[in-house]
């Protein structure tokens, strides 16, 4: 799993003109699944995530986390993440997962994302074609490849 964290200040996703979720404080994440991902990279990128410390103390320091700040997410899924541009100038996803399989890792990931942050996550809309709407607070932004544990 490929994810990209944004730190923000509201986030928002609309499909077809209409408002789907929006959030105030917290992260838009953006999240490429691949065919090798795994239960155990849905549960590591998720405690990576809710534990990550980027948020601002009193000091002005990153060092709250998204539990501290009771913070939202949002999650929207992203297959671009998987590109490779290795050839030519046209992209190849061919890394990136097909829905039967990314679909239900996309779910489940989110399912567990809820159960570490206690709290209900927001989403887009799987495959459809969103309009996505962040304020970057920092900026922050933050990009953690399971697979590479970075």
């Amino acid at each position: 799993m490929r994810a990209v964290i944004q730190r923000v200040s509201s986030a928002s996703v609309e499909v077809d003109f209409k408002l789907i979720s929006e959030i105030k404080t917290g992260y838009l994440i953006l999240l490429g699944i691949e065919e090798a991902d795994t239960q155990e990279d849905i549960e590591w990128l998720s405690r990576k995530v809710v534990n990550l410390r980027i948020f601002s103390d009193a000091e002005g320091v990153m060092n709250n986390s998204i539990l501290d700040i009771n913070g939202d997410i949002i999650v929207v899924s992203q297959f671009t993440l998987h590109a490779s541009t290795k050839k030519g100038n046209r992209p190849s996803y061919i890394k990136a997962a097909k829905p039967d399989i990314a679909i239900p890792l996309y779910e489940k990931f989110i399912m567990q994302l809820e159960s570490d942050l206690a709290k209900k996550v927001a989403t887009g809309v799987f495959g459809a074609d969103m309009k996505v709407s962040l304020l970057n607070d920092g900026p922050v932004t933050i990009v953690i490849d399971t697979k590479n544990r970075e």
